[in-house]
C-alpha cells in the first residue's frame, strides 16, 4: 500500500513496486491521478482507492478494500504529506494552516500505521513492514517551516515507537528521510530557496527514481532485517555543513 500515490515520491515508489511484481493499493485524494499512476504499469496488479488519510473512516475503507482485493497487507509506505504554506513566519501562521499540516503529515500517518498494525497482527502468516516518509526536516529545519518540521520530527518518534511495539508481531518499521528529490513539490529548489543565513540559493536535486529504488530495497528485506533509518539526498544539497 502506498499513500500519496497520485504524484511525486508516492507515484515513483508505486511504479517501482508494481514493476517489481508487487500488488499495490494506491491511495490518494484524487482518483484520476491514482488511475494515471496505475496506467504507467498497465499489466500490474493495482487498486486505486480515493483516500483522505486525515479521516479515520477513509483509512478504514482503504484497508478493507485492499484486504478484500489482495487478501493481506505486507507493506505500507506511509507517504502522504504536505509542506503547508511556504515562507510564512511563525508569528503570522494561521492556526488552520498549522492544523492541516499536522492532520496530514502526523495524524494521517498514525491512522494508516494503526490500521496496518491491526491487519498485520491478524493475518496469517503474521507480520509486515511499515516505511514512513520522514524528510531531511526530520533532522534540521528550513527557515519558516515550523509545521512541516515539527511533524517530521514527530514522525521519527512515531517510527521508533512503532518499531519497538511491532517486535512481538513480526512488524518491521523503518523511515526514509529524503532531501531534494525532483518532484513538483520541490520545483522551487531549482529557482532558489531561502537559506539559514538569509540568502536565497539554487539547490541541487536528485532523480526521484533513486528514492523509489531505496524504498524497494527496504521493502524487500526479510522481516528479520530492517533498515531503521535511511537518508537519501541530492549529493550537493546544503544539509551537511554550516551556513
Amino acid at each position: 500500500m502506498v499513500t500519496g500515490a497520485g504524484s511525486g515520491i508516492g507515484r515513483a515508489v508505486a511504479v517501482e513496486l508494481l514493476r517489481a511484481g508487487w500488488s499495490v493499493a494506491l491511495a490518494g485524494r484524487r482518483t484520476e491521478t491514482l488511475e494515471e499512476t496505475a496506467a504507467l504499469v498497465p499489466k500490474a496488479a493495482s487498486l486505486a482507492v480515493r483516500t483522505d488519510v486525515t479521516r479515520p473512516e477513509d483509512v478504514d475503507a482503504l484497508f478493507a478494500a485492499t484486504v478484500g482485493r489482495f487478501g493481506r497487507v505486507d507493506l505500507l509506505f506511509n507517504n502522504a504529506g504536505t509542506f503547508g504554506p511556504g515562507g510564512v513566519p511563525v508569528e503570522e501562521l494561521p492556526y488552520d494552516a498549522w492544523r492541516h499540516v499536522v492532520d496530514t503529515n502526523l495524524n494521517g500517518a498514525f491512522l494508516c500505521a494503526q490500521a496496518a498494525y491491526r491487519q498485520m497482527k491478524e493475518q496469517d502468516p503474521q507480520g509486515g513492514r511499515i516505511i514512513n516518509n520522514g524528510s531531511i526536516s526530520a533532522h534540521v529545519p528550513r527557515p519558516h517551516s515550523a509545521p512541516y518540521t515539527a511533524t517530521k520530527h514527530a514522525l521519527t518518534g512515531l517510527t521508533k515507537s512503532l518499531s519497538l511495539d511491532g517486535r512481538p508481531y513480526r512488524i518491521a518499521v523503518g523511515q526514509i528521510d529524503i532531501g531534494n528529490a525532483a518532484t513538483d513539490m520541490t520545483a522551487r529548489m531549482q529557482t532558489g530557496v531561502l537559506q539559514a543565513n538569509g540568502e536565497v540559493a539554487v539547490e541541487p536535486v536528485m532523480d526521484v527514481a533513486d528514492v523509489a529504488r531505496t524504498v524497494r530495497h527496504m521493502a524487500e528485506l526479510p522481516l528479520e532485517a530492517n533498515v531503521q533509518f535511511a537518508t537519501v539526498l541530492a549529493t550537493g544539497m546544503p544539509y551537511v555543513g554550516r551556513g
